[in-house]
């Protein structure tokens, strides 16, 4: 696996392959110039810009920790690129989206992991539920799991990969209401991963001490300025990404009241 680093690459958008119509943001399949093939999530879908700043603090975060997602990008996109597509609604979002958007490497064979139908590692997995449960991640479940498996390096057997971050961090839609979401339980009765072999405890105290402030600001400020700026309630970007670090470092000091220590 690579090594985190700050920041974000930029590349730039030169071919518009494919829209994906399995989830509601239509994201689309685009090469860049870096020769790079990238699943581009748009500023312009319904999500809007606050589903693309999750996917960035989620994951990233998420790297950090030493669990797999492929690599984000900034996108430079340009509809132009995309003058083909046949599609007047996925055109209209296009148009919506000119600018820089977020990517993630497409990983090419990746398949959908199926809950119940193949075995997850159970550390790994009670990583990966201690991520969701921290970032209020509504949207791994067992009918929508946003888990690829794909071989990684030295391993012939596929490993878990985790996708669409979109739908964390909930609190930021309603920012007045964030600190009493700081200890707010989670719900793992769908979790794609949920079962009673799960060692939540162990995940705790491997995890919950890495989530530092220092941390959070490193990975909020691979925000980009635009998608920040302007939020209600905030005069800078700085004092949004001052405000999810804030609210993320409160929460890891509260583990134990949000993360029950066994699993239905």
């Amino acid at each position: 696996m690579e090594t985190p680093s700050d920041g974000l690459r930029t590349v730039t958008a030169v071919r518009y392959v494919t829209p994906l119509r399995s989830g509601g943001s239509v994201p689309g399949v685009v090469e860049a110039d870096d020769l790079g093939t990238y699943v581009v999530k748009f500023t312009g879908s319904a999500q809007g810009r606050k589903a693309l700043v999750a996917e960035v603090i989620v994951g990233e975060l998420a790297r950090h920790l030493g669990l797999r997602i492929p690599e984000l990008v900034l996108v430079n996109f340009d509809p132009a690129v995309a003058a083909g597509e046949p599609h007047e609604e996925v055109q209209d979002l296009l148009h919506a989206s000119a600018g820089l958007n977020l990517g993630m490497d497409y990983l090419p064979g990746a398949a959908d992991f199926t809950p119940g139908a193949a075995d997850a590692d159970p550390v790994e997995s009670a990583r990966i539920l201690w991520l969701d449960a921290f970032t209020a991640n509504v949207d791994r479940t067992v009918h929508s799991s946003n888990l690829m498996t794909w071989p990684t390096s030295g391993h012939q057997e596929p490993r878990l990969w985790l996708i669409d971050h979109g739908a964390s961090l909930v609190f930021h839609h309603r920012w007045e209401g964030a600190a009493d979401a700081v200890g707010k339980a989670y719900d793992f009765r769908s979790h794609a991963l949920g079962s009673p072999r799960l060692d939540m405890a162990a995940a705790d105290a491997q995890l919950a001490h890495r989530v530092t402030p220092e941390l959070l600001r490193r990975v909020a400020a691979a925000v980009p300025d635009v998608w920040l700026a302007g939020e209600p309630g905030f005069g800078t970007p700085d004092d949004v990404r001052d405000a999810y670090v804030t609210h993320l470092a409160a929460r890891a000091r509260v583990s134990a009241r949000w993360l029950p220590g066994d699993l239905p």
